[in-house]
């Protein structure tokens, strides 16, 4: 039998000296190859054809309540604020004026609401997180529906015991994993479930909290003791675990985790630092998480800050916020105990794998997919993904052009539009009484808040974790 010898074997495939790239870039052998761009269209929000609009009743005044209560003051035929329970009082005091809500149904806590009869047809819990439980199991008891923040409890029993009352109230608890509303990510896992790549084998995943987002929610904030709340795994991202598994779309086997605590804690603190950024600390004005310029002004990350409504007054107000609450406080030396670095190895029936990151030093925010099937690959930032294919080496593009809002009459709201896109499918899944109008129900979030339990064991343990939901 005749050689061929390698020089020539080279020339005929076209990647000898003066050839094609095609080792650099096989794809490149495709003479049609071409990338064409498209828009993903907006998913359409409100003007819903109902009699009524859905009543409902706000369990805390804060940010998120402020979010899905406002769909209300945008498509006020579609749901009507009736009630609201929130301790802060000039967040009641805000919240019931936006809403016009009568005194009576004006509630200092959500405890006060059930001491009524039942008045409204939902309830909004928007409470912290170690207050979703009683309230969503009292809600269910008098036979209200419930939207439900995430995450739903802070154990898995307690997420169970919500679950098995859901099912036997046959009351409808949306979960606000909200992802599952956006366009973005509708439309990456009906690529993925419709062929687009062939086999799925395996997904990337990963979510740039960014720095001073971390030390302002997780260091200084409200979830920065995960004893108090619940574990920055389910705190940030049962998000991603419920994404994951919901464009998968198989039940996860095991899990295994590894993250830790590395940079935010004492040891780290700078020679000459404070106990605040007020009290005259010597690297304030080189400290990127220096609070006094992260909460410097009005707007931005202040807006966890109830300014009074006098202007003159915002100086004066901050200032004194910095000195006495948490998050003037030196990012050193807080009670802080969630991770700032976390990795997540799953895998999932049909041998399926997927990893999953969560970091905090990141310049950006956005979360960053990249799915691997056997006849092509999706990459993805929320804002454009990029399919290509294997066999033609087609090259497509798709966007998300905030410009439709201009030109269609659709809203975009947070989350990629998710926040509003829940809210309008929970309204008329609880004006038909029908859950299968939502993908993120009681019965479908409960895995991925399991999965994150236990990857936290997992984390903690130093051992892969095997799920068992049968």
């Amino acid at each position: 039998m005749k050689k061929i010898n390698r020089r020539k074997a080279l020339k005929n495939l076209s990647i000898g000296i003066g050839g094609s790239t095609l080792l650099s870039n096989p794809l490149r052998a495709f003479a049609n190859t071409k990338t064409k761009t498209k828009t993903i269209p907006l998913k359409k929000i409100g003007n819903l054809s109902i009699e009524k609009p859905v009543t409902a009743i706000t369990l805390g005044a804060g940010n998120r309540g402020n979010v899905y209560g406002d769909y209300g003051i945008q498509f006020p035929k579609e749901l009507d604020i009736v009630g609201v329970a929130e301790p802060i009082s000039i967040r009641n005091e805000r919240y019931k004026n936006k809403h016009n809500i009568k005194e009576e149904y004006t509630f200092e806590t959500w405890e006060h609401v059930f001491n009524r009869p039942k008045f409204a047809d939902a309830v909004i819990i928007s409470t912290p997180d170690d207050l979703h439980y009683a309230p969503c199991i009292k809600a269910l008891e008098m036979g209200y529906d419930v939207l439900l923040e995430k995450p739903i409890a802070p154990t898995e029993k307690e997420c169970l015991e919500i679950l098995n009352l859901a099912n036997k109230t046959g009351r409808i608890v949306a979960v606000c994993h909200v992802l599952r509303y956006a366009p973005y990510f509708i439309k990456l896992r009906e690529m993925v479930h419709s062929g687009f790549i062939g086999k799925l084998i395996s997904i990337q995943h990963l979510e740039p909290i960014e720095h001073i987002h971390m030390s302002h929610s997780y260091v200084r904030g409200n979830w920065h003791n995960s004893k108090k709340t619940t574990p920055i795994i389910l705190a940030k991202s049962c998000h991603d675990l419920d994404i994951l598994r919901w464009i998968i779309d198989k039940p996860c086997k095991s899990i295994s985790a590894f993250g830790s605590l590395k940079w935010f804690k004492k040891e780290n603190a700078p020679a000459g630092s404070t106990k605040r950024c007020t009290d005259g600390c010597a690297v304030e004005k080189t400290c990127p998480y220096s609070a006094l310029k992260v909460y410097g002004k009005p707007g931005g990350w202040s807006s966890v800050f109830d300014f009074p409504d006098d202007k003159a007054k915002h100086k004066e107000y901050l200032l004194e916020q910095l000195k006495t609450t948490n998050y003037g406080r030196c990012v050193y030396r807080m009670e802080n105990d969630q991770p700032d670095h976390y990795v997540t190895s799953m895998e999932f029936e049909e041998e399926i794998t997927a990893n999953f990151s969560m970091e905090a030093f990141t310049s950006y925010h956005g979360r960053r997919t990249r799915i691997m099937g056997s006849h092509g690959d999706i990459v993805g930032d929320m804002t454009e993904l990029t399919h290509t294919d294997f066999l033609t080496g087609k090259i497509n593009k798709w966007d998300i052009s905030l410009d439709q809002e201009k030109n269609s009459g659709y809203q975009v709201s947070g989350h990629g539009g998710g926040d509003w896109g829940l809210v309008t499918d929970w309204v008329k899944a609880v004006k038909n009484q029908d859950p299968s109008l939502l993908t993120s129900t009681i019965d479908a979030s409960v895995e991925s808040h399991i999965m994150g339990f236990m990857a936290e064991k997992s984390r903690k343990t130093s051992q892969t974790i095997s799920i068992n939901l049968k």
